[in-house]
């Protein structure tokens, strides 16, 4: 048993699933009959002198990865500057940022474990001067990496640093680096506080009812961040991923005033074409009469102040 084996997605998902989809997909059924051409989200250049120059900012570096600079301090989000996630899948499109180009990282925040999220190779290289906030239980991996100052935290809970607050809210996922490590690490998403306004990242989450709550006890949101793709097969993924329909559900029921789009156009985890999620994501914004200034579908690499 997980020691968060309470908390995480239900129905599970396993090796039968998996091997489900594995014949699916040889088979051409459902979303893999789709002809998709691997290539990734648009990418703009960036210097990283709008990051400099902002006193606040956020940047898109690729994936659910993003630089963040509100209350003087800059966070990074999920970082992953690998070209491939724990050696296999590769990057379609480069980092937003070259990280040398981008201001010194204070703090880094991690949604969960899995290896698209928790990036070792990237935390290294963002090194040691960085405090790193995780979820309960993760504290290890970063420590067996050689990064010491982490701050573990359970759902709820805040941690300050300076004029920032970061506060870890429920997300309907699960854990796993290892089969026998399932669910012995929790997950969440991150609301952070700031002089300037409150962002919020989901991390990865299936629709749930707990978005009103966060957006009750954490509101009002100024940019909710949320994931539009890695969401087909639908019978596999619903329990753990949404789909664009449900993040613009999940936009709403926060309550939030603009839309951030992530988890798409960066490595090709799922059978859905890769240019779908944006386009689903434009079409449902207009079909429900939404101010389109609230809909931020960014390239990779793009920098907007907040």
């Amino acid at each position: 048993m997980g020691r968060f084996d309470d908390r995480a997605t239900r129905p599970t998902r396993g090796p039968a699933d998996l091997l489900r989809w594995r014949l699916d997909k040889l088979r051409g059924v459902g979303a893999a009959r789709v002809k998709d051409e691997i290539t990734g989200a648009p990418l703009r250049p960036n210097d990283g002198s709008a990051l400099r120059d902002l006193p606040a900012s956020l940047t898109w570096i690729g994936h659910a990865s993003f630089v963040l600079r509100l209350g003087g301090r800059v966070t990074a989000i999920d970082p992953i500057w690998s070209e491939r996630i724990h050696g296999v899948v590769r990057r379609l499109v480069a980092p937003g940022v070259a990280l040398e180009d981008v201001p010194r990282i204070e703090t880094v925040l991690v949604s969960h474990n899995h290896f698209d999220h928790l990036d070792v190779p990237t935390l290294r290289r963002i090194g040691p001067s960085a405090r790193y906030l995780v979820p309960l239980g993760n504290a290890g991996v970063l420590r067996e990496a050689g990064l010491s100052d982490v701050v573990e935290l359970d759902w709820w809970e805040t941690h300050r640093e300076g004029d920032v607050e970061y506060t870890l809210v429920p997300a309907r996922h699960w854990s796993m680096r290892m089969p026998w490590t399932r669910n012995e690490m929790l997950w969440g998403g991150w609301v952070i506080r700031s002089p300037e306004g409150v962002a919020y990242h989901s991390g990865d989450t299936a629709a749930f009812e707990g978005f009103a709550e966060i957006g009750r006890r954490c509101g009002p949101i100024d940019w909710a961040m949320l994931p539009v793709g890695a969401y087909e097969p639908r019978w596999f993924m619903e329990p753990q991923h949404m789909n664009p329909d449900d993040a613009v559900a999940a936009f709403e029921a926060l309550g939030a005033r603009t839309f951030v789009a992530m988890h798409w156009g960066t490595f090709k985890l799922t059978d859905e074409a890769l240019h779908l999620p944006p386009a689903r994501t434009r079409e449902l914004w207009q079909g429900r009469g939404l101010d389109p200034a609230r809909l931020w579908i960014l390239d990779v690499g793009e920098t907007r102040g907040l």
